[in-house]
């Protein structure tokens, strides 16, 4: 296992800067999730690792080897680092055996042995034994996914580079096969960088998420803090649907149009209070309001599992709660809303309250 150090990496092209100053460690045997927009520079990035793209400032380091910086760069070649690209790529003429073994050496007797026991031993770990002699075009699309990652493991790489792995599959079959692909690189213990857009993938993979905004990391944490605690508004809005409150924060409490709120840190003064669609409890009236907020049903989303439920209160602001199933209101319901947990506070935001929808669909 080998950790990845990118320190103070500056990269672009034809004069254009893409990254700035970044600075990212990716702990040996951990999968990071890179996430950002179109545009922020995820690519780059992977591109400047992979040994495609030179930096124009920093260095990057590989198992405590430095392998690029400004005036030197070993080939892709020597990096040990190797990349599941955004669609397979697999040679259509080549079997699932001949695609897993491409990279590998096999001209004398012994070493394609080893070749053949190689791709054996990586077929079982990514659940295709009995595939070795099928054609690309006879696999199902998570299955082709599954053969690349075989591939990109087959030379035993101090990192796997994964760009955007899964966005060619359909969303049923996303979330299988990156449940597949992450059980993988965990039993082998797989240091692993994961390029996304997809808030979800992130969340759902990774050991760290990296947040790049124009080019730069905005914030870097495990994903349950990266979610509950963003450093700013429009990270919170970037990483899932956000409930954002004009609130007066008072210590360990702020007032809010929804009431009260217990606060993650004490804050004072005028600001903006940031409450996660999942954490707004929803009574049916008649019940007591007790000092709560009250609300009326507009528009109820089901998902199965859980719902998204729009809400206009009294004073005619716009809400969005999520809901698990089963859901106990309708369109046209009047109920009381209750916050659940404590909220993030940003102070001398004056957004107004407002919902910031980004990720609504599950």
């Amino acid at each position: 296992m080998s950790e990845l150090h990118v320190r103070q990496l500056a990269a672009g092209y034809r004069g254009t800067a893409v990254l700035q100053a970044v600075d990212l460690r990716v702990p040996a045997g951990s999968l990071t999730a890179v996430l950002g927009p179109s545009g922020c520079g995820k690519t780059t990035l992977l591109r400047a690792v992979a040994g495609f793209l030179r930096p124009t400032a920093g260095e990057i380091q590989v198992g405590g080897r430095v392998v690029a910086t400004a005036t030197t760069a070993l080939p892709p070649d020597r990096r040990k680092v190797t990349i599941v690209p955004q669609e397979a790529a697999l040679f259509p003429h080549f079997t699932v055996a001949a695609n897993i073994g491409y990279g590998l050496p096999g001209w004398t007797p012994t070493a394609r042995k080893q070749r053949s026991s190689r791709v054996a031993e990586l077929l079982e770990v990514v659940g295709l034994r009995g595939y070795a002699d099928r054609k690309p075009h006879e696999l199902s699309g998570g299955q082709q996914q599954r053969v690349a990652l075989a591939r990109a493991l087959a030379p035993g790489p101090a990192i796997v580079l994964l760009d955007e792995p899964f966005s060619a599959l359909d969303a049923g079959l996303r979330s299988k096969v990156r449940d597949q692909v992450r059980e993988i690189l965990t039993e082998l213990g797989t240091t692993a960088v994961l390029v996304t857009h997809d808030q979800d993938e992130a969340l759902s993979m990774a050991d760290q998420i990296a947040v790049l905004r124009e080019g730069r990391i905005a914030q870097v944490g495990p994903p349950a803090e990266i979610y509950s605690k963003p450093m700013d508004a429009e990270l919170a809005g970037f990483l899932g649907d956000a409930v954002l409150l004009s609130a007066v924060a008072e210590g360990p409490m702020a007032r809010t149009a929804l009431g009260p709120v217990p606060l993650a840190h004490p804050a004072s003064g005028m600001g903006s209070l940031l409450v996660r669609p999942e954490q707004l409890r929803l009574r049916p009236l008649p019940a007591d309001p007790n000092g709560h907020a009250t609300a009326t049903v507009r528009r109820v989303s089901f998902y199965g599992h859980d719902s998204v439920v729009l809400l206009r209160t009294d004073e005619g602001t716009d809400l969005l709660a999520r809901v698990p199933s089963p859901l106990m209101v309708r369109d046209g319901d009047g109920v009381v809303i209750e916050v659940a947990g404590t909220a993030v506070f940003y102070p001398d935001l004056a957004v107004g309250n407002r919902v910031v929808q980004t990720n609504t669909a599950r």
